[in-house]
């Protein structure tokens, strides 16, 4: 018998040290402007033309495993399963499948129509070389392998049939599975080289990679052989449009002028500036939702001073009025993310929304209950004639609402005495600070995921140091058995509510011990013009998705 799981299906999405803000929504699809998101009977045919902020340093989601990679790998790989709107898992490229009773096998029964779009058949012994791409050391993962670190191996029983083993129970198997980073990819582009697979990777989609002209743009084309599209979708056979036109625009007033003047079809990452103009604009529809997951935040380093004593991370999460900042800077356009969980995360709870609440008396109490009270020439605490200094390394591929943010934190920090030093560093910078070594205080980052064991990847201690990878998941630092336990605990089983109340302690533990300054939730946050239609955000990481899209000019 299939068991599938209810309603705490998820997939996971990438934590990203290069953090570019898009915004939060309302939690749902929601669209606004003059007209809907969707109208008339599609056509089929055209180009759309689609801008965003950020360029993908691979185009493989297998490698890396960064939110910018997802976005076009969406457009042409599919996954073993699907999820829907309400985090039901259901077949796509598996047809069912049956997990033991002890959670540790997974046999998938595969569709025996598909091929990829090099004319290689997908069958079980490609479901076993991508799980084997995504964990082998060479492919560089931090995103799929780390979703992988259970798997042991795959068993072909026959052409359309893969056992898949696992060291432990993981109950969240079946929703990393539903998302776009553990998408299928043809095990013959799978035997090239890295670099070859980053420049070219080959699924069996909607669309296919036809060229990546760097620093400019990706060109996809219709798969005319689609025939096996996920039960979440709205049409079945090939995609409406025959072609793809997928543009990197960093500058935001550019993409949105681009826009505005019909150049560009839809843009993403729509700045906050540029909601009220959008909404005024009647050929212009917003199109948002929240991404579930880590909310945007700054970690702390927990390894050493200051933030190795929970006092000073509570004093500088209190005096961070990131409330104020998010109506000032960000236009009141964005919600605040005051838990560890996004609020559309499956079993996020409420009550820790306002545990980071802004309280510059409590900040000032808990500076001198820990020792630092003592005040230097520009007004800032000293202990042992030492100043409070918080290290926050900032990327270069920041947005310019991100970083205007972390300055008003900057801001209001020093009204309790503690400084806080925006240091700006490009990519490599960032990799040696950030990834390879500790040299930070706080570490800028998100972790998209509608699965709440996100809060294992980024608190667990198995995530600290792991072999095979100088990447750190967990950015604090944080070792703490029983969390371990109690995140473990949920993996090892399908039931509900026994995984509701054991990610309830779980987050209370996280918010208890203050390892984090939350900002806001990710979100997709799209604009479109009137000549284009049926664009939608898939279900498993809030993403775009235009299968369904089409356009008439």
């Amino acid at each position: 018998m299939t068991r599938r799981s209810g309603p705490a299906a998820g997939a996971l999405a990438a934590t990203s040290l290069l953090l570019a803000l898009s915004g939060c929504g309302a939690g749902s699809d929601s669209a606004s402007g003059g007209r809907t998101a969707a109208s008339g009977t599609p056509v089929s045919g055209g180009t759309l033309v689609y801008a965003t902020d950020r360029e993908p340093t691979c185009l493989d989601p297998h490698s890396q495993g960064d939110m910018p990679q997802v976005y076009i790998a969406q457009q042409f790989l599919d996954s073993l399963v699907s999820m829907d709107e309400k985090g039901n898992i259901g077949p796509w490229l598996a047809q069912r499948w049956e997990v033991s009773r002890d959670g540790l096998t997974y046999t998938f029964h595969l569709r025996r129509d598909v091929r990829f779009t090099d004319g290689v058949r997908f069958d079980a012994a490609a479901v076993k070389a991508n799980l084997d791409h995504m964990v082998d050391p060479k492919t560089q993962s931090s995103t799929a392998g780390s979703y992988l670190a259970q798997y042991l191996r795959t068993d072909v029983i026959d052409s359309h049939t893969a056992k898949v083993h696992l060291a432990t129970p993981y109950a969240a198997f079946l929703e990393v599975l539903a998302q776009g980073f553990l998408g299928m990819e043809s095990p013959r582009a799978l035997a090239r080289s890295r670099d070859e697979n980053c420049q070219s990777p080959v699924g069996s989609g909607p669309f296919r990679v036809v060229r990546w002209d760097r620093q400019s743009q990706v060109v996809l084309e219709r798969n005319p052989d689609y025939a096996w599209a996920p039960p979440t979708a709205r049409h079945t056979g090939p995609a409406y449009l025959d072609r793809v036109v997928w543009k990197f625009i960093p500058d935001p007033s550019v993409r949105f002028a681009s826009l505005q003047a019909g150049d560009v079809d839809v843009i993403d990452a729509l700045p906050p500036e540029s909601h009220g103009p959008a909404r005024q604009n009647p050929d212009i529809t917003l199109l948002m939702k929240d991404r579930p997951g880590n909310p945007t935040k700054g970690d702390f380093n927990v390894t050493r001073a200051p933030f190795d004593d929970v006092r000073v991370r509570e004093a500088f999460v209190r005096a961070a009025n990131v409330a104020g900042a998010l109506k000032s800077v960000l236009f009141g356009e964005y919600t605040r993310a005051g838990g560890p969980l996004s609020h559309v995360t499956p079993f996020y709870n409420a009550q820790f929304e306002h545990a980071q609440d802004y309280d510059p008396q409590r900040a000032a109490r808990l500076l001198d209950e820990a020792g630092w009270t003592g005040r230097d020439s520009e007004g800032y605490r000293t202990r042992n004639a030492r100043r409070l200094t918080v290290k926050v390394p900032m990327s270069d591929q920041l947005s310019n609402a991100e970083r205007t943010l972390w300055e008003q934190v900057q801001a209001s920090e020093k009204k309790v005495g503690i400084a806080v030093d925006l240091d700006p560093m490009g990519a490599s910078g960032i990799l040696e600070c950030c990834s390879t070594a500790w040299d930070y205080d706080i570490r800028i980052g998100y972790w998209n995921t509608n699965t709440p064991d996100v809060l294992r990847f980024v608190f667990g201690s198995e995530f600290i140091d792991r072999p095979g990878t100088s990447y750190h998941t967990n950015g604090t630092g944080f070792r703490d058995a029983r969390f371990d336990r109690v995140i473990h605990q949920a993996l090892e089983t399908q039931d509900p509510e026994a995984r509701r109340a054991l990610y309830l302690d779980a987050q209370r533990i996280v918010s208890q011990e203050y390892l984090q300054l939350t900002t806001i939730p990710q979100s997709t946050r799209l604009a479109i013009y009137k000549t284009t239609h049926g664009v939608r955000i898939e279900p498993s990481l809030s993403i775009t998705y235009l299968y369904d899209a089409w356009v008439r000019k």
